[in-house]
């Protein structure tokens, strides 16, 4: 589904990626893993229109989608989940789930399957994004994601500061979306343990550069927590 190839990127005088390429194939989840400040969160800004890249190709679908704008990408398919979640916090719940479907058409409505993963926001849909608990927030940021009915859903450290039943609830939707087979994931985790037991293929960085690829079974045999240590 997403092919990336040869991506290089910079920052004033910084060579922030270097001749990055992996795929993220559909009906699969990939994380993407490395320490702090490795480039991961460019690569995703890269990914969806955010940041530019210097050169290289980013193949969706078989299509060349490098100089497309981020409207564009997300109406190809394309769902961003960012670290931190960023909804708007004066709008209501529903009002935030309303906003992922601003690509589709004008009579769609919030996907049931939403409430069905996470519950809580049906109980919250008239309280303010900004009065939700952080793990509430995170979950109402992939809602979001997911109204738009995305074919690639790329999720930027979705356990950061969040609390352990709520990280459960996300790893049981991340996982049930892989095996549905509708989409292709890409995971961006520091929780080794959380990214390990989604993956089914795992890329690691550091410094900008891809450095070792492999399946979600072997990341144990390849030895992958010891290139997150720092």
């Amino acid at each position: 589904m997403l092919t990336i190839s040869n991506v290089n990127q910079f920052y004033g005088g910084s060579h922030t990626l270097r001749n990055v390429s992996f795929e993220v194939p559909h009906g699969a989840c990939t994380t993407l893993l490395g320490r702090n400040g490795v480039g991961k969160t460019t690569l995703l800004k890269c990914l969806v229109g955010l940041v530019p890249i210097k050169s290289g190709t980013l193949m969706w679908e078989g299509k060349d989608i490098s100089r497309l704008s981020p409207d564009q990408r997300a109406r190809s398919g394309i769902a961003y989940v960012p670290q931190g979640r960023e909804i708007f916090p004066r709008l209501t719940v529903e009002e935030n789930l309303l906003m992922g479907l601003a690509g589709q058409p004008g009579s769609a409505k919030i996907p049931q399957r939403i409430f069905e993963m996470f519950p809580v926001l049906k109980d919250m849909m008239g309280r303010r994004g900004g009065d939700l608990s952080g793990g509430q927030q995170q979950q109402l940021a992939i809602g979001r994601a997911l109204a738009m009915k995305p074919r690639l859903l790329i999720l930027d450290e979705p356990t950061e500061g969040i609390q352990p039943s709520i990280i459960k609830d996300i790893e049981r939707c991340i996982r049930a979306l892989a095996q549905s087979g509708e989409m292709a994931i890409l995971l961006v985790e520091q929780y080794y343990d959380f990214a390990e037991s989604l993956a089914d293929h795992y890329v690691v960085m550091s410094r900008g550069e891809v450095v070792k690829v492999g399946t979600g079974e072997t990341m144990k045999t390849d030895n992958v927590r010891s290139l997150l240590s720092v």
